[in-house]
């Protein structure tokens, strides 16, 4: 993956923007507020069609557009694929009426779907507060599994946004239900929808983790001096061991990462349990277990990180989880993804530094934002391209 060329329009605080990208790593300098990031947050954009850093896309849109008669801003990469194509992706984000968002999306100029685009440009983005992959809530390690997969398994983005959909609507029928305004037979459609789509999210995170758990697995050796092993727990939360205060807790070793669950193994199970706990979801008005409950823990050495591990131990950890999406994602895709780092160099000690620089080799075409220049090493600087950025402009190289 070879990005060539960026623009943008009224996106955040670029009014415009035309930035020719190199193939060495890029180093955007400047500081706080100035741009920096939402350079990083376009890209990022323009691979997942949405924000890491904001649920509402009309916020993307820069402020001075609002008393324009039609507010909107425009995004737009080139780059080359794996097999040499060059291709143009393009993202306008439109204010009707200053009100009515629409988002319209062309690819080499014809206009497509969300599904038809996500993945075509693939990023991994680093942030400081990665760091809630380790210490955060499970949805913290949720989201980061669907952003991953999304941009590398069709069927497992059409397959979320479908479970993104069922669930609201099957959680409203257990509240008209438990109002006597729908009757109990009416959640059969749901639970079937619910089922198919949740089997195929499980069996692919579980896919996902076993790979993920070998290449996270050599980066944390790596890093530790081999004194520590890094280990990958999938806990799904339709298979509960016991039910304690209402909390349903799991089972002990979660799902065997090495014994290969296929969907249509998953969904009559999901479905059994969908229909166990009819009665109880009924009382409580939502939907007790599936995908959008489950647990993935990161353990040292047998040792639940989020619990026991140090700071520098998360740090470690989020790291060799890090770099191990990045190789991941080579493997899966057949190339190597735009690799974005937001201020992560200062968060990190001399140690990590150094070896996350040194992993910078050339074969992930690399943008990295910083505040200070001297936390690189000289021979780093000397390998990329800096350029200065101050109030939405690049000001000098």
């Amino acid at each position: 993956m070879r990005v060539e060329h960026l623009s943008l329009t009224n996106f955040r605080n670029y009014a415009r923007l035309e930035l020719s990208l190199p193939q060495q790593p890029l180093v955007l300098h400047g500081a706080n507020a100035q741009g920096k990031t939402s350079l990083l947050e376009a890209l990022y954009y323009l691979a997942a069609a949405r924000s890491p850093y904001t649920r509402q896309d009309r916020q993307l849109i820069h402020w001075r557009t609002e008393d324009d008669p039609l507010p909107y801003a425009r995004l737009s990469a080139e780059f080359h694929n794996r097999r040499g194509r060059h291709q143009i992706l393009e993202m306008a984000l439109v204010l009707e009426n200053g009100a009515r968002f629409k988002k319209i999306i062309r690819l080499n100029h014809a206009e497509k779907r969300v599904m038809d685009v996500v993945g075509v440009l693939s990023v991994v983005l680093f942030l400081p507060q990665d760091l809630t992959l380790v210490e955060g809530s499970p949805s913290d390690r949720r989201a980061w599994m669907d952003a991953t997969l999304s941009q590398v398994d069709a069927a497992y983005l059409e397959a979320l946004d479908g479970l993104e959909k069922a669930l609201p609507q099957r959680n409203a029928l257990l509240r008209r239900i438990a109002e006597r305004k729908a009757k109990p037979s009416e959640l059969s459609y749901w639970d079937e929808q619910v089922a198919q789509f949740g089997a195929i999210l499980i069996a692919q995170r579980q896919k996902f983790l076993r790979e993920l758990e070998y290449l996270a697995q050599q980066q944390h050796h790596a890093l530790s001096g081999a004194r520590e092993t890094l280990t990958l727990r999938y806990q799904p939360s339709f298979s509960p061991s016991a039910t304690q205060e209402g909390q349903r807790a799991f089972e002990v070793f979660g799902l065997d990462l090495h014994r290969q669950l296929e969907p249509q193994d998953i969904a009559p199970q999901y479905l059994a349990r969908l229909q166990e706990e009819r009665d109880e979801s009924i009382l409580r008005g939502v939907t007790l277990s599936g995908p959008h409950r489950d647990e993935l823990r990161l353990l040292i050495n047998g040792r639940d990180c989020g619990l026991y591990g140090s700071r520098g131990q998360a740090r470690t950890t989020v790291l060799a989880l890090k770099l191990a999406e990045l190789a991941w994602m080579e493997r899966a895709l057949g190339e190597t993804p735009l690799l974005l780092l937001d201020e992560v160099i200062a968060e990190l000690d001399a140690q990590r530094r150094a070896y996350l620089l040194g992993q910078l080799d050339g074969r992930a075409q690399t943008l990295l934002t910083t505040t200070e220049l001297d936390i690189f090493e000289p021979s780093f600087l000397a390998r990329a391209q800096v350029l200065h950025i101050r109030e939405g402009q690049i000001v000098g190289a």
